[in-house]
């Protein structure tokens, strides 16, 4: 792809820099948090609107809760859809191209209880990094899509294929319901880009994950100070924490092919979470009577991932017959977010892969890293389920899901650059 096609984009997309910092601060600046079962992403999703709508582009709001009575086996049980609104937008292209999709969410994790430097919601602009939360993860990658559309509507450039945009919601906590939501009404498409934040490599693949609680309840409350001996899981689930150790090293000897073939821990498991009695100031001292370990599981897309844990429950099974402790208070299993995230991988030869290679070359004028996700999203969703090509570029920035989130603002209209390129490339190929 010649160097002129890139200069071609950032010459499309250089005078909407100023409203697209606009957009990012007022993204950041809205409050689009979801707690499961549901989600407050619709009030950014009218700021993304009229943006749009004052670029001179028409995009609808529409309802995500019909998933929740379409029967479709994806949608969760446990997620409510009342008042979260995707958004979408499509160009219409000749009819002689292929057509490309460009997905996001809108959707944030909480802020969390650790102090941030500034308020979550600052959108402070400041040494070139927009800072806030979710700026990272993922409106700045979401700003990117927009700018595409936005210059490709200017311009008057008509491609061969449609270009989608959506902003989908539920993606944070493995839901996915806006991703399902919007393929059942929109339909699929030839191939799709995901711009979480990739620090503007490329990612082909991602892996699958699974996030279980594990409690223990023993002893009785009303003991303490009341009898000579009082019962916690407290210390015992040590042992529990080293029997999650032992399955991160039984893991760790798992042998990956293809993206993830280079990772020195290709399937990580995590400990996201420990329990007994909080230290807040408000909650009195005593020794617990429940205990739980929040642990997070991840698996190869190559993977058999319901043999996986199954495998990994009969060791926990294994484990708690050998200790006393467990044998008479048993180790509950509950998943956090119910069936497992599944992963994807797409081919390095792909003709999309290629595209996408190529196009990031020409705008970035090195070649780009083409690597592997080290976390699950929609894209295995998209690809696995719904059979579209996807992958993942994005923009650089850090603190994703963590305190002092934020994102290069130039890396946002890099990816924009590569995106617009790679659009044009693909949809009148």
């Amino acid at each position: 792809m010649s160097r002129s096609a890139a200069r071609d984009a950032r010459k499309l997309i250089r005078p909407l820099h100023g409203d697209l910092k606009r957009l990012l601060q007022q993204l950041v600046r809205t409050n689009s948090v979801a707690i499961p079962p549901g989600g407050d992403e619709t009030p950014s999703q009218l700021v993304l609107q009229r943006f749009f709508r004052d670029q001179g582009v028409g995009a609808h709001l529409y309802a995500t809760e019909f998933i929740e009575k379409s029967g479709n086996p994806l949608v969760r049980k446990n997620r409510s859809y009342r008042g979260r609104k995707n958004l979408s937008t499509r160009l219409s292209g000749t009819g002689r191209g292929k057509s490309l999709l460009l997905n996001g969410h809108m959707d944030t994790v909480p802020a969390g209880k650790t102090p941030w430097s500034r308020s979550p919601w600052s959108g402070v602009y400041q040494g070139g990094r927009v800072h806030g939360l979710g700026s990272f993860d993922m409106k700045g990658g979401l700003v990117a899509n927009a700018a595409v559309i936005c210059a490709l509507k200017k311009s008057g450039i008509r491609t061969g294929g449609d270009i989608l945009f959506e902003s989908v919601v539920d993606e944070e906590w493995g839901g996915s319901g806006g991703t399902i939501a919007a393929r059942l009404r929109e339909g699929g498409a030839d191939a799709c880009i995901i711009p979480e934040g990739t620090q503007l490599d490329i990612y082909r693949a991602t892996r699958g994950g699974f996030v279980v609680d594990l409690s223990v309840d023993a002893g009785d409350p009303a003991a303490y100070f009341s009898t000579a001996e009082v019962v916690s899981p407290a210390i015992p689930c040590g042992r529990l924490l080293g029997w999650v150790e032992a399955s991160a090293k039984q893991r760790a000897q798992v042998r990956p092919r293809g993206a993830y073939a280079a990772f020195s821990d290709p399937v990580p498991v995590q400990v996201l979470a420990v329990q007994a009695n909080l230290l807040d100031p408000d909650i009195p001292l005593s020794v617990p009577s429940r205990a739980t370990l929040r642990v997070y599981f991840q698996f190869l897309p190559e993977e058999d991932v319901d043999a996986v844990i199954q495998g990994i429950k009969d060791a926990l099974q294994q484990f708690q017959a050998n200790d006393p402790f467990f044998r008479k208070y048993p180790i509950q299993w509950t998943p956090l977010i119910g069936a497992p995230l599944l992963g994807h991988e797409l081919p390095a030869d792909h003709a999309w892969t290629r595209c996408m290679a190529e196009s990031a070359a020409a705008v970035l004028q090195r070649k780009p890293v083409i690597t592997a996700a080290p976390y699950p999203c929609d894209a295995g969703l998209m690809h696995r389920d719904f059979g579209i090509p996807t992958l993942l570029f994005g923009p650089c920035g850090a603190g994703a899901h963590n305190p002092d989130e934020y994102v290069v603002f130039d890396s946002v209209l890099r990816t924009a650059e590569v995106l617009l390129t790679a659009a044009l490339a693909w949809a009148n190929g």
